[in-house]
Parts: structure tokens; C-alpha cells; sequence
């Protein structure tokens, strides 16, 4: 848990939510805190994906998944393309645009999921090799959504730390997410 999330309003379901997703975009994003373009894209681990290639597969799977969420008709072809696509950064794209696009894609999330009438409305999941589809809750929708983005704020975690060092808790107190705490007062 490199930041705390606040504790929702009573009854805000969608508020806890969307803070512990938001909480899980800011591990990713403090990833890439202080890195060069060439840092970013470099692939220190024996993972195929850099930090900058994290960045954009998280911002668009959210984005594919927020498309799903609303309805938007499913094309399998082209999801399977824009998936391939969103695993690995072009040339001609920079970890600051990437970084503009994920913003962009986390308040049209926010700004969706609370129109949504209720969380216990439903999506239709299109099959996938590796699922049935079918009804699923917005409720689930984004706890699939944490989950993802967890998992690969986690992989930022390590790769960030091959490559200078610095673990969660260092870019949380660097970045001023957090202040840094008085450790003599936990002896």
C-alpha cells in the first residue's frame, strides 16, 4: 500500500472504487517520476514490456474496457489490434503524451461510471478465448479494472527498481504523494 485511500462517504460505493483505481494509476504513473524518454522505454527486466509500455497498455485496455462498459459495439478483429497495438509504444509517441492520454482516460471513466444509474447495472462481456462473456455489473467492471491496473503498477514497481533503485515508497515521498513520515516515532 504505497498511499492510503481515504475512506469513502458512507455509502459511496463508486467514490471507494474509483479512489482505489485512481490510488493504483498514481503506482504507474510515479513509475516513470524523474525518467528520461529513454528510461521509460528501456527493458531492463526479462519482461517485454518498458515502464512506457505499461503506460499505454493500461490507458487502452481502461479505455477498451470503458467501451465495453457503455455498450459500444465489439469488433473482435480490431480489439485484438488495438490490444496488440496498446502493448508497445511507437517512435512517434512520448511518455508525456501517453501520461496526457491516461488523464484523459481515467476522468472519462470517473465522469461515466457516475452517470451509471446503479453499479449493479449490467455490460455484455464479449467472448474471449479465455472467458464466456456475457452480463457482468458495472460493479465488476471495475473491480476488473482495479485488479488490471494493480497488476501492472506492480510490474512498474520492479522495473522502475532495476532500473535506478528507487521502490514505491521512494517516488511516493519524492513525488510528494505522501510526506515522508518520522520512522524514530515507529520505534
Amino acid at each position: 500500500m504505497p498511499v492510503p485511500v481515504v475512506s469513502e462517504n458512507r455509502g459511496d460505493e463508486r467514490g471507494a472504487l474509483l479512489a482505489y483505481l485512481d490510488a493504483q494509476r498514481g503506482g504507474i504513473r510515479r513509475a516513470l517520476h524523474g525518467l528520461t524518454d529513454e528510461q521509460a522505454r528501456s527493458r531492463p527486466t526479462v519482461s517485454a514490456f518498458s515502464l512506457a509500455d505499461i503506460l499505454k497498455h493500461v490507458a487502452v485496455g481502461e479505455q477498451s474496457s470503458l467501451a465495453t462498459m457503455r455498450g459500444e459495439p465489439f469488433d473482435f478483429e480490431a480489439g485484438v489490434k488495438r490490444w496488440e497495438d496498446g502493448l508497445a509504444v511507437g517512435d512517434d509517441e512520448t511518455v508525456e503524451e501517453l501520461l496526457d492520454l491516461y488523464a484523459r482516460v481515467a476522468r472519462e471513466t470517473e465522469e461515466t461510471v457516475r452517470s451509471v444509474p446503479s453499479l449493479d447495472d449490467t455490460f455484455s462481456a464479449p467472448k474471449m478465448p479465455w472467458d464466456e462473456g456475457g452480463p457482468r455489473s458495472w460493479r465488476w467492471g471495475l473491480l476488473h479494472q482495479i485488479e488490471e491496473t494493480a497488476r501492472h503498477a506492480g510490474h512498474a514497481d520492479i522495473i522502475r527498481e532495476t532500473i535506478d533503485g528507487k521502490g514505491a515508497f521512494d517516488l511516493v515521498f519524492e513525488t510528494g504523494a505522501l510526506p515522508e513520515p518520522d520512522w524514530s516515532s515507529f520505534r
